[in-house]
């Protein structure tokens, strides 16, 4: 496949960083997709005219960043997480028995409409930044137990307006791709406590004034750039957080 453009270097970072940056908006604009190979590092060294100890320090801030790996004998490959398996990684909900179990989604509403100051802060819209939010519950055993407000830059995701939410499914991040080309690379958590309001009362079916977890989770792509900012609130009384340790 013909590499993409990228955009103009920084040429005030390294080198290696530079390079980086290229190899990563390759990787973003499906140059080389999941599971795929990258040039050699005496290619990628020949195409860039620049020393093999360059191409591998940039590689290896690739891999520190988890978007290539590396494989004995074989080469360097695309990593892209599997968000289809590893959606709560970082919270899990458990059923009744201990086992893990992947929710129920299902969207309330969807709709472009101006972001509030924190999404546009997140996702780093300008004042006139037009944006999507979904609504969205989660549903274990036919109970709601968490609920999502989640937001988008308009102009990556406007077929998540129009397309069937049958087409989208529960899990949102393979939809972004299916759908709009966008691919999530990876995302950051913040978990606090706070207090039901009458909103999360009605999705949720608890008390007005209960305790509640918090998620925040803003997701980049393989550009660096962030294409979503979620809100996920759930019932503090039968959350359980758990996360393995390696």
């Amino acid at each position: 496949m013909t590499a993409t453009s990228a955009p103009q270097p920084d040429l005030r970072l390294p080198l290696y960083q530079r390079l980086r940056d290229e190899i990563a908006f390759q990787i973003a604009s499906n140059v080389w997709r999941s599971g795929e190979p990258i040039p050699t590092e005496a290619e990628l060294a020949a195409t860039h005219r620049v020393a093999i100890g360059t191409v591998r320090k940039a590689i290896d801030v690739l891999v520190a960043d988890g978007l290539v790996e590396r494989q004995q004998g074989r080469g360097t490959f695309v990593r892209r997480p599997r968000f289809d398996r590893s959606l709560f990684r970082f919270f899990r909900h458990l059923g009744p028995d201990g086992t893990q179990a992947v929710p129920e989604g299902r969207i309330l509403s969807r709709e472009a409409r101006p972001a509030p100051a924190a999404a546009r802060e997140a996702l780093g819209l300008d004042a006139r930044g037009a944006a999507i939010r979904l609504i969205r519950t989660r549903h274990l055993q036919g109970r709601p137990i968490l609920s999502e407000a989640i937001w988008l830059p308009a102009a990556r995701f406007a077929p998540i307006l129009t397309a069937p939410l049958t087409e989208i499914g529960d899990l949102l991040y393979p939809a972004y791709e299916r759908l709009c080309g966008e691919i999530v690379a990876r995302a950051e958590e913040t978990l606090t406590v706070g207090i039901a309001d009458a909103t999360d009362a009605e999705r949720l079916e608890i008390a007005d004034g209960d305790p509640v977890v918090v998620i925040e989770r803003l997701a980049f792509g393989f550009d660096a750039r962030p294409i979503e900012w979620r809100v996920t609130r759930g019932a503090a009384k039968d959350f359980r957080y758990h996360v393995d340790i390696r």
